[in-house]
């Protein structure tokens, strides 16, 4: 299969006779990605065995060889019906073995013509062409063919103009063709079109008719051509513009400097500093947030980006990383607290003491999740709120009934826009400390789906092993929860994942009778 070599592709006008008879049976080379017209020198390069030896079937015999081009390039062995069946007649010039088996070939079209017959219907193909005939060339050609020549020529040099290619020896070649059809197959030669479209200008037998569909196809080109150095235009003056900003943004910010004032940008940037200070972060967090505010000090103030890491700032700063309420656990106010707030649940209440008695005696103490069992409107809710006023912290309620995504619990990465840390870090920033009760109800109630698993997520948040570096997407910074004193109800423990289950104490409540409800 023959591939051109588009760098080197060239058009010539050679308007010595070719005295050499063209046989009517020809070897065939298809041909890819190209279409090739008469007067058209070209270098291919040869690789698959067949059409090796269809060009040293041409060499042995008058030199000459059918080259017609594929309908789908990408076809390595196409049949009969694959390739176009117009084509150009090749004079072979020159042929040259590569070290690696290809032969590169130089070839001339000479003349047009059709495939009538396959005289060998396998690769490599004979085949028997019709030749065209050419068209015979008026002495003086009418003004209306002159004019049309003369506007190919002019949109011709805008179009390799605005390319860059535009040489004094184009221009001349150009000029100094006079035959309509051998410039339009000159110009045809050298615009970069579909092959479709190539191949359909070749089938033109017209030459007047085949110069008027180039002079449409420049139009065109010239068009998009014009539009494509407007677009490329535009881009530039944009980086331009935003250069010459950034160039003067710095300006502006060094003379404030040098009066010893501040401008906008500059307080901004001093407000997040002491921010950042301020919130007492981890090293990892301190380190990243400082990052972050050198990329936001060299970014223009009005683009996306920038407001993306502004947004991230701020929830950097406002988490609670080292704010913290000291708990004051008083055994008998909790007793008075539980049973002012709730009729009966004795062995409720006492496991419920019992649990703040311990942590009282050791506050550092991994103790077990307590996850409240029961109908609804027994008052596990309630429960949670009487022991975080018995402790003295900040109450914090989710509910994660129907929740089926993953970042509903860990976040979204902050690449999607508008993307959040997950419900757990928004709680805890509510809260303004990073040991409330957090309580999570309706844990029997969470979903699975494609969108990932949120109980997968929920263990790593409530395993007292894991959650002390606990991971959301949008941060992504370990944040410890290990201080968090977490409280989880359901109102069966059947749907609730077993690995939560195990590392929780159920305790159940069981409903009110008809006269405790009066009570």
């Amino acid at each position: 299969m023959a591939e051109a070599d588009r760098d080197d592709l060239i058009s010539i006008i050679d308007e010595e006779d070719k005295t050499t008879e063209i046989p009517t049976t020809l070897p065939l080379l298809p041909v890819r990605d190209v279409v090739i017209f008469t007067d058209m020198l070209l270098p291919l390069f040869v690789g698959r065995e067949k059409s090796v030896r269809a060009v040293e079937e041409a060499v042995g015999g008058p030199g000459f060889v059918f080259l017609a081009t594929q309908k789908d390039a990408a076809i390595e062995n196409p049949s009969t019906d694959e390739i176009y069946h117009t084509g150009t007649v090749g004079r072979v010039l020159r042929i040259l073995k590569l070290p690696d088996g290809r032969v590169k070939v130089l070839v001339q079209g000479v003349a047009k013509g059709t495939i009538s017959k396959f005289m060998r219907k396998r690769a490599p193909y004979r085949v028997k062409i019709d030749l065209w005939p050419e068209p015979a060339v008026e002495e003086k050609v009418t003004l209306e063919v002159e004019a049309l020549m003369r506007n190919v020529r002019e949109q011709s040099e805008k179009i390799l103009a605005l390319r860059g290619e535009l040489t004094n020896d184009v221009t001349s070649i150009l000029q100094n063709v006079d035959d309509p059809g051998k410039l339009a197959d000159l110009v045809a030669s050298n615009l970069r079109l579909k092959i479709e479209e190539s191949q359909g200008l070749l089938e033109i037998l017209d030459a007047v008719e085949r110069l008027k569909r180039v002079n449409d196809v420049l139009s065109r080109e010239l068009e998009l051509s014009a539009m494509q150095a407007k677009s490329q235009s535009e881009v530039k003056d944009e980086i331009s513009k935003s250069q010459r900003d950034y160039y003067l943004r710095e300006q502006v910010r060094a003379i404030y400097k040098e009066l010893g004032e501040h401008d906008d940008r500059s307080i901004e940037i001093e407000e997040y500093e002491k921010k950042i200070k301020k919130a007492k972060m981890p090293k990892e967090a301190n380190t990243e947030a400082l990052k972050q505010l050198k990329r936001l000090d060299q970014m223009h103030p009005d683009s996306a980006e920038s407001t993306v890491i502004r947004s991230y700032l701020d929830w950097l700063v406002e988490l609670p990383w080292s704010k913290s309420t000291q708990d004051v656990i008083d055994i008998r106010k909790a007793r008075e607290l539980l049973d002012r707030e709730h009729y009966g649940l004795e062995s409720v209440k006492e496991r419920i003491l019992e649990y703040l008695s311990v942590r009282k005696l050791n506050p550092k103490m991994k103790g077990p999740i307590l996850c409240f069992v029961g109908p609804p409107g027994v008052g596990k809710t309630s429960l949670g709120k009487a022991i975080a006023s018995a402790v003295r912290r900040k109450f914090v309620r989710i509910s994660l009934g129907g929740i089926r995504d993953e970042a509903e619990i860990r976040g979204h990465r902050r690449t999607y826009i508008g993307s959040l840390p997950g419900r757990i870090l928004q709680s805890i920033k509510q809260s303004g400390a990073n040991n409330p009760v957090f309580m999570m109800d309706e844990i029997d109630k969470l979903g699975s789906d494609f969108r990932g698993d949120p109980s997968s997520a929920l263990l790593e948040a409530l395993d007292p092993e894991q959650n002390a570096a606990f991971s959301d997407h949008y941060l992504n910074l370990p944040f410890d929860l290990s201080r968090v004193m977490f409280i989880l109800t359901a109102n069966i423990t059947d749907t609730i994942p077993m690995a939560l289950l195990d590392r929780m104490e159920v305790i159940n409540l069981s409903g009110y009778t008809e006269e405790e409800k009066l009570q």
